[in-house]
């Protein structure tokens, strides 16, 4: 679920909504992330793609601030990560314990810790808050229910109004696409859309290349290091593909032009260069 990070703190103007810089992480003898640099502005949609183990969710964890790199360095406005209740990170529905017993309006409360305090019980504002952060997900009418009971798409829904009740504006999604049909992955960009509106700063990890391609502002390729960073034409080329997915991705030719294809157990993304 969305993860509260640290104590409020205010924002240095002028400054990048993220900024990573030189981020080195190693488990053990294993190098997950490898010297990646990169900067976000305000309001824009990234998409974080590559194979499997190349370091997405390592990636999240550091910029949330519940990992520590080994070495370089994130700031969120200006600002060290553990400082900030502005990061939601919403985690990949595998990790998240469905058996709890906690109903969806919440789950979705729990997003005002940050505001409220440890100390304070929320007031009647902040149930209308949390009231009008489900309906702009469509959730409103299931408030009530236990949040094991929804589909996948739903418990992503609810994620994202925790996050909005949190009043985020950096979120970072891992893997929020997965296991869903079409019609729930539309509906997952319809918010996003209405995220953008409110300048939300949104990185989401996914597998599928093609719809990383289409609805993304910019398309972030990793395989431990920083393969490519911007917009499709750039990233997706038969090079950096071949760089990052190896032997992993196959290069087809079509009437459309070349298009690549993953081999990795999720990736069934493609996109035509």
């Amino acid at each position: 679920m969305a993860t509260l990070i640290g104590r409020y703190v205010t924002h240095q103007a002028g400054s990048p909504t993220l900024q990573v810089s030189g981020i080195t992480v190693r488990y053990n003898s294993t190098l997950a992330l490898d010297d990646v640099s990169f900067q976000l502005a305000q309001g824009e949609r990234v998409a974080v793609v590559g194979p499997n183990g190349a370091g997405k969710s390592t990636l999240f964890k550091v910029i949330a601030g519940v990992l520590h790199p080994t070495k370089g360095d994130v700031k969120v406005y200006g600002h060290g990560p553990g400082g900030h209740i502005c990061i939601a990170y919403v985690p990949q529905r595998s990790q998240v314990d469905w058996s709890f017993p906690v109903n969806v309006v919440d789950v979705v409360m729990m997003g005002r810790i940050g505001k409220l305090g440890l100390l304070r019980w929320p007031g009647r504002r902040d149930w209308d808050y949390v009231r009008q952060c489900l309906a702009v997900v469509g959730m409103e009418h299931l408030a009530s229910r236990q949040i094991g009971e929804l589909s996948g798409g739903q418990q992503q829904r609810v994620f994202i109004a925790r996050a909005l009740a949190q009043e985020a504006e950096l979120m970072l999604m891992d893997e929020p696409l997965t296991g869903l049909d079409v019609t729930s992955q539309e509906g997952i960009f319809r918010i996003m859309e209405e995220l953008r509106r409110r300048n939300v700063t949104v990185m989401v990890a996914t597998h599928d290349l093609n719809l990383a391609a289409e609805h993304f502002d910019r398309l972030m390729l990793l395989n431990h290091q920083l393969v490519g960073f911007g917009h499709p034409d750039e990233v997706f080329t038969s090079e950096r593909l071949m760089q990052a997915y190896g032997g992993h991705m196959r290069l087809i030719q079509t009437s459309e032009g070349q298009m690549a294809l993953s081999d990795t157990c999720c990736g069934k993304g493609h996109h035509p260069q």
